[in-house]
């Protein structure tokens, strides 16, 4: 399928023109400084990525109010679990191989906040309760050994305009959820119930 193929590190410095600046080679951080802290502690979104053992990647999205990921100290954090479709790609995947590797969001800032390390399961009580939301109290948590912290440019929000509201569809640029799962799912479920599915689970968030 694909073709002209680039397959060395050398080539890929060849084709964009050399190394990177002083700047983006030391910006990379062993832990969290002040300012990972901070965005941290204002992001209500982040970006959950893994690899099984077999090498098969996954990304998921976690998001909670500004907070919800606790920073323990200068090496650890923790991202609760909250409610989801039981799917567990992602903790499948830390149980394989504990490399993770996490984007940070703060809505309307069009640079984020990179985090990479190694990642656990974590059911330890005392620890969940300080993770609880509207009363409720998560299962589990994934606890991250921190490694690798550094920001990324804004130059990839900016050529989407990610933040710009007005170049965003409308609401039905696409077709619904349930619609689309209707679809891929060879009709396994009616749309009705497909649809009364859906709004069931955005109605119980915790």
């Amino acid at each position: 399928m694909f073709r002209d193929l680039v397959t060395s590190v050398e080539s890929l410095r060849a084709i964009v023109g050399g190394e990177p600046s002083e700047v983006a080679r030391r910006k990379e951080i062993p832990s969290l400084d002040v300012h990972a802290r901070a965005f941290i502690a204002r992001s209500p979104f982040l970006l959950l990525g893994t690899a099984g053992a077999d090498g098969r990647c996954d990304v998921s999205p976690k998001g909670d109010a500004p907070g919800f990921v606790r920073v323990l100290d200068d090496h650890h954090l923790v991202i609760p679990d909250r409610p989801g479709n039981k799917r567990l790609d992602g903790m499948r995947n830390i149980l394989a191989n504990p490399h993770i590797g996490l984007i940070f969001l703060v809505p309307g800032n069009d640079f984020t906040l990179r985090v990479n390390g190694r990642a656990a399961i974590t059911r330890e009580p005392l620890l969940l309760r300080t993770l609880a939301a509207q009363g409720k109290v998560p299962l589990l948590a994934i606890g991250v050994e921190v490694q690798e912290v550094f920001l990324h440019c804004a130059r990839s929000f900016r050529r989407g305009k990610l933040w710009d509201h007005g170049t965003w569809p409308g609401a039905d640029a696409l077709p619904s959820m349930p619609c689309i799962l209707y679809d891929q799912t060879g009709g396994a479920m009616s749309l009705e119930a497909l649809e009364a599915r859906n709004a069931q689970s955005l109605a119980t968030l915790y």
